[in-house]
């Protein structure tokens, strides 16, 4: 595609994993790539232009990524001429985006830490005047980190970032519980590390290949009545579908007040 791709925040993580993404997927050559850094320029990607003035990268590039702190973003004072804007930072609103950057074509979306091995989920909602050009280009840009839905309202943009923004935090929670439970069964850790890992690898491959849900997964180990189901229900007992809710619904609170503030 050689688009020329200006990413603000490219010397962060997931500013450079949208990077790499992009040019593994030859969506953009390193030529065509501006990055902006704040104190230290990375020895990485030495074809980029790589520079400490966003504005100079906004003018040197056709699709500008905004990947800052969404705290830091009302001090980054960039014109974006009508290009193409696409912020990957929670709960800033595209009316805001088109504002503050002096465009209308402004696309809000959220890639999640797996964007580093492009296994992210990544929604996205877009302006009034982004058009069916734009729309390639993003799915482009987005489909090279995993996963892309186009969806309906900012309000479940809010609730995806607390969903799938999230990323595999959420996994590596239950992973560290079921760590701990086994260190303290007397396995070596190394050994509870390499189990669980593993564990959840398999059960994310098995879901991306099966064409039945979660649910009917679940079913099954139920119906059999042997060790799994005893857990399942334990779990469930506990409480363990409230305390998920309740966890999304602090991130989904989160992700509006964010968007509030800023």
């Amino acid at each position: 595609m050689g688009l020329r791709i200006g990413v603000i925040g490219g010397a962060g993580w997931l500013g450079g994993a949208i990077t790499e993404a992009v040019l593994a997927a030859g969506v953009a050559r390193p030529e065509g790539l501006s990055l902006s850094y704040r104190s230290r320029r990375p020895d990485r990607l030495p074809g980029a232009f790589w520079t400490t003035d966003n504005q100079a990268l906004a003018d040197r590039s056709d699709v500008v990524v905004l990947s800052v702190r969404p705290d830091d973003w009302q001090d980054l004072e960039v014109d974006a001429g009508g290009k193409l804007v696409i912020s990957v930072m929670a709960g800033i609103r595209l009316d805001a985006l088109c504002r503050h950057h002096r465009t209308t074509r402004a696309v809000r979306t959220l890639p999640n830490a797996a964007a580093e091995v492009r296994k992210s989920y990544t929604p996205w909602i877009a302006s009034a005047a982004v058009g069916d050009a734009d729309r390639a280009v993003i799915r482009a840009v987005l489909d090279a980190c995993g996963d892309q839905d186009e969806v309906r309202s900012e309000a479940e943009i809010d609730y995806l970032t607390g969903l799938t923004g999230s990323g595999p935090a959420f996994p590596a929670l239950l992973a560290e519980a079921m760590m701990a439970d086994a260190v303290a069964h007397g396995l070596d850790r190394r050994v509870a590390r390499r189990a669980v890992s593993t564990l959840l690898i398999g059960a994310g491959r098995l879901l991306e290949r099966r064409d039945d849900c979660p649910a009917d997964m679940v079913r099954t180990f139920l119906d059999y009545r042997g060790t799994t189901a005893a857990g399942i229900e334990a779990m469930r007992a506990a409480g363990f579908a409230a305390s998920v809710s309740a966890g999304l619904a602090a991130a989904h609170k989160r992700s509006i007040e964010m968007g509030e503030t800023s």
